[in-house]
């Protein structure tokens, strides 16, 4: 085996020394440890809770709100996967290689190394990088560490995992991230320029990036940095989230309005709306809030789950982080990649914009046509349902006229003996009543 672990480590995991007089396969730097050894009997333990997961699965396959926007058989049975994933220590090791191998040559991120001559499928021994945990801000505060270059770091690194490498650390929660101040003394030139590292350790839960997802993802950071809502809608296709029936128009246009209102506010500024402007975003757009033509792939788990934690982690680091500037740079380059080396994407976008010059004469000529002949409409959802309720009330109070009229004549008809006349116009009034009610404006 190369050496041994002195004491021998106990329960899930723990730091323990390595002695050997040979170094076996480890690197020789390494003589402290992590040991990861897993809970007996963990197989039938997550046996049992995903024959529980898939029980309710099949309950909400009968909920239609829940089964149209998303594939329970498929969640689960990706679900299912990242967990047995997760208990494989072998597939964990490999994945921290993958990583390091991914950062070869950022001193400014660290991954620990994997001691292969002690591992197996139920324990895990690494290179322990213990430091400074990324929410101990006072911690990293007091070791000279600016907590917003931390943040930055932290986000520019997951844009560069998802971005570049299609292969990421999906479980960045605080016990996973650390902050290392790298001491003075260290004489390389290249890590004598980098007062800290961040370092990713628990690689069991990792995330791969599929091709249409990566189109989607590079189309949407390139929307956002643009402000162009369009372009959102259509990375929303590209990932798959859009459920047949959306109104593609109406999304576009909600994603216009929320750019003028939300576009360049930091995450403290985002937590500072009021209640009353989220109100009014959400009833101009309730058709869309009703609706809700989304639906969540089996491909975004992970990333999803992951870009959240992210986000809340960037906003504890820094309050003031800026999603729309850390974002920009990237979307920038991605930009470049576009226009240098993909001329299928140039030759696309100068077709479009020859296609819609071509048509402009036509579309300009129907639209004068049925201004000529007083058939042009413009459809504003906030305007045409406004006006919609406006017309039904319209409607009521015409009715109630006509009920009061009819009412009072039938009875005035009745007193003056002339039971016929005065009956017919006493039913017309309640015509008119039950016409009342079921012009009543509906709630939105």
């Amino acid at each position: 085996m190369g050496g041994r672990l002195t004491p021998p480590g106990l329960g899930d995991g723990g730091r323990e020394r390595l002695q050997s007089d040979d170094a076996g396969d480890r690197p020789a730097a390494i003589n402290n440890v992590v040991v990861k050894i897993q809970r007996p009997d963990i197989k039938k333990i997550i046996n049992t809770d995903l024959a529980a997961l898939r029980t309710v699965g099949n309950w909400l396959k009968r909920y239609k709100p829940i089964s149209k926007r998303a594939d329970i058989s498929a969640l689960l049975d990706e679900f299912t996967r990242i967990l047995y994933e997760e208990i494989d220590y072998l597939a964990e090791g490999g994945n921290a290689e993958t990583f390091q191998a991914n950062f070869e040559g950022r001193s400014d991120v660290r991954v620990p190394g994997v001691i292969w001559s002690h591992t197996t499928r139920r324990v895990l021994i690494l290179e322990d990088v213990y430091a400074i945990k990324i929410t101990d801000y006072e911690a990293i505060t007091a070791a000279g560490v600016d907590r917003g270059e931390v943040a930055k770091r932290l986000f520019d690194t997951y844009l560069e995992q998802i971005f570049h490498h299609e292969f990421f650390h999906a479980d960045p929660h605080p016990g996973n991230l650390f902050v290392e101040a790298v001491p003075s003394t260290l004489t390389s030139s290249e890590e004598s320029q980098v007062d800290w590292r961040l370092t990713f350790v628990d690689f069991g839960m990792v995330g791969r990036v599929p091709p249409n997802t990566q189109a989607g993802l590079r189309e949407m950071a390139i929307a956002v940095a643009t402000q162009d809502a369009k372009r959102v809608v259509q990375a929303y296709k590209l990932l798959g989230v859009l459920l047949p029936y959306a109104d593609l128009a109406l999304l576009e246009q909600a994603e216009t309005v929320a750019f003028e209102r939300f576009y360049g506010k930091s995450m403290a500024e985002l937590q500072e709306i009021g209640f009353d402007e989220m109100h009014e975003f959400a009833k101009e757009f309730r058709e869309l809030m009703y609706d809700m033509p989304f639906q969540m792939p089996q491909d975004l788990i992970l990333l999803g789950r992951c870009l959240a934690i992210l986000s809340g982690m960037c906003t504890g680091l820094d309050p003031d982080f800026n999603l729309w500037k850390a974002i920009l740079p990237f979307a920038r380059e991605l930009m470049a990649e576009e226009s240098t080396g993909n001329w299928g994407f140039l030759r696309d976008e100068f077709l479009d914009l020859v296609k819609s010059l071509a048509l402009m004469p036509k579309r300009l000529d129907r639209t004068l046509a049925l201004i000529e002949q007083g058939k042009l409409s413009v459809r504003i959802p906030a305007l045409t349902s406004h006006l919609t309720r406006l017309e039904a009330g319209l409607r009521r109070m015409v009715a109630a006229l006509i009920f009061a009229a009819l009412l009072m004549g039938g009875v005035q008809l009745y007193v003056a003996d002339k039971m016929v006349l005065g009956g017919i116009l006493l039913g017309g009034a309640l015509l008119s009543l039950g016409r009342f009610f079921i012009t009543r404006p509906r709630r939105h």
